[in-house]
């Protein structure tokens, strides 16, 4: 059970504050800038994860929890109740940004920009699902992510991500965290590939461990 709320409340802090960086930047004219919620999701995660990551192992993403599941570093029967876990936390989370910032219209919610192709947007969000899910599978210990490295790298990855793929894609890498807004905006377009994306992204990613690793990593 605590792991279960470990993923609850780690996923709304994170959620909370990740989302509400955008919304705030939303509503007060772009006074955080695109740099500061990249780095506002990018610490968050590292935060979490320092907070978390002996407990549950701070994964607070589907696509993470199916990803380790797939590595059969992760039990199966556990990942419905880690998916629900994050859910509860993430909705939890925009329902607050939704009460205290009514005025915003998106609740840090993620959809391609408008000139980019949703194809193009699936590819992305794929990629940058892959480049995450390859450093979590190197640097965790099981289904854990455990001490400095592993926070700083998987936290670092996600600023850089978010930095440079968040004017495209808002960057979600996490079907939750897309889900979540969607369900008080009403914009449900795009969700099909902010789902399905990060969880093939992930897979593939745990794939590729083979080809680096000598032992036995998936």
């Amino acid at each position: 059970m605590k792991q279960y709320i470990s993923e609850t409340i780690g996923t709304f802090i994170m959620i909370f504050c990740g989302c509400g960086a955008m919304t705030i930047n939303e509503i007060t004219g772009r006074s955080i800038s695109h740099v500061g919620v990249a780095i506002t999701w990018g610490l968050i995660v590292m935060a979490m994860i320092y907070a978390f990551g002996e407990i549950s192992g701070a994964h607070f993403n589907p696509a993470v929890t199916i990803g380790f599941a797939f590595a059969k570093k992760f039990p199966l029967n556990k990942v419905p109740k880690y998916i629900l876990a994050q859910a509860i936390g993430a909705i939890l989370a925009v329902l607050l940004l939704w009460f205290l910032f009514p005025e915003s219209q998106f609740l840090g919610e993620t959809t391609p920009a408008e000139s980019f192709p949703a194809y193009k947007a699936a590819i992305l969000e794929f990629l940058l699902t892959f480049f995450l899910m390859v450093v979590i599978i190197n640097v965790s210990t099981g289904s854990k992510e455990i001490g400095t490295m592993a926070a700083i790298a998987v936290g670092g990855v996600i600023l850089l991500e978010a930095m440079f793929a968040g004017p495209m894609t808002k960057a979600s890498m996490n079907p939750i965290r897309s889900i979540a807004p969607a369900l008080f905006t009403g914009n449900f377009q795009h969700l099909w590939l902010y789902i399905t994306a990060p969880i093939l992204g992930a897979i593939a990613a745990v794939s590729s461990c083979k080809l680096v690793k000598e032992e036995q990593c998936c």
